[in-house]
């Protein structure tokens, strides 16, 4: 028997102000129905204008949440991975911020930047610590808080409509048993040709200075998104990618209990479940309910499928997803 990496607990939090398309009317030219029919999206969670809210503040509701579920205290933990691309600060990353507000002394922490993809790189990222020895106890998290950087107006509509802020957490320990449960496989690839297809563009830029009248004349500091690109690359590479994480893994696609999306676009989930021929009730969505939050959306709908009693014991999760980069992938996990 091997080291494998267990799923103890999941958590997830959202900001306590739903907002729904229709309190999106009054902010920019849009519509109830205009924001479905591209979206799927019917509302979204935002923290609060004026909150003294940061995003490892969202990441410490989920992390206690899902430290409590599994037995732990935050002094046990071997790492902390974080993955946000919306940290506190642009230097430090989040994780030594969540790590901080978690107490329980040095405990490391790293962040992953990784955006859309951030959590399914951190269960890999895990997973390596695990087999190798080097952690048994790792608090794994993803939490974006995209409403602080978004123009809520009908100029940037595209991007206002979807992105949301949550986080979502799991607990990952090594545990001596057989290969046949864990993370059993783990894909990923990116292609830097579209890196300018989703993008922010400060406060980091390749010259210059970061704010200068150039740049916010331009709005580089709002969200930027070819919609066009990034769906036809998803539509593309998931299905792809799928495939190949099936043969590492050595399972048939009729063996995959669940699909687990990134929820970025819910057309773009339509057609990866079309495209792999699933019926309905093997792929979870929850777009319409939260918007996209970014490095979030993948642990809040496992705690939600978890929640429900969707997964039991022995079932096949397959988890991917599709980000900026553009960088797409997935892991393959066993329910022990």
């Amino acid at each position: 028997m091997n080291k494998r990496s267990i799923i103890k607990s999941t958590a997830r939090y959202l900001p306590d102000n739903r907002i729904t398309n229709d309190d999106l009317t009054g902010l920019m030219d849009t519509t109830d129905e205009w924001i479905r029919q591209r979206t799927g999206i019917e509302s979204r969670y935002w923290v609060k204008e004026g909150d003294d809210t940061g995003t490892s503040d969202l990441a410490l509701e989920a992390a206690q949440i899902a430290l409590a579920r599994a037995g732990w205290e935050p002094a046990e933990l071997d790492l902390i991975v974080m993955a946000t691309m919306t940290s506190d600060t642009y230097i430090p990353g989040a994780g030594t911020h969540l790590q901080h507000k978690l107490g329980g002394g040095y405990v490391p922490a790293l962040d992953i930047r990784q955006q859309c993809t951030g959590f399914l790189h951190g269960l890999e990222v895990c997973d390596a610590y695990i087999r190798s020895g080097i952690a048994g106890k790792i608090l794994l998290v993803g939490a974006d808080y995209q409403s602080r950087f978004m123009e809520k107006t009908t100029a940037n509509r595209d991007t206002a409509v979807i992105f949301a802020d949550g986080a979502g957490a799991v607990c990952i320990a090594a545990e001596e048993t057989d290969e046949t449960v864990g993370i059993l496989a783990s894909v990923f690839h990116a292609d830097g040709k579209h890196a300018d297809a989703l993008r922010v563009g400060i406060p980091a830029r390749k010259s210059g200075y970061a704010m200068d009248p150039e740049v916010l004349a331009n709005n580089e500091y709002f969200p930027f998104m070819d919609g066009r690109t990034v769906f036809k690359m998803a539509v593309t590479r998931l299905p792809e990618v799928a495939r190949e994480l099936l043969a590492k893994a050595g399972v048939q696609l009729a063996d995959i209990d669940l699909v687990i999306p990134h929820q970025a676009n819910l057309r773009i989930n339509e057609a990866l479940r079309d495209r792999l021929q699933l019926p309905d009730e093997k792929i979870y969505n929850n777009i319409q309910e939260y918007g996209n939050t970014t490095s979030a959306t993948i642990p809040i709908a496992l705690d939600e499928v978890m929640e429900k009693g969707i997964l039991k014991s022995g079932d096949h999760v397959l988890f991917i997803g599709l980000g900026a980069g553009l960088t797409w992938g997935g892991v393959i996990y066993r329910l022990p």
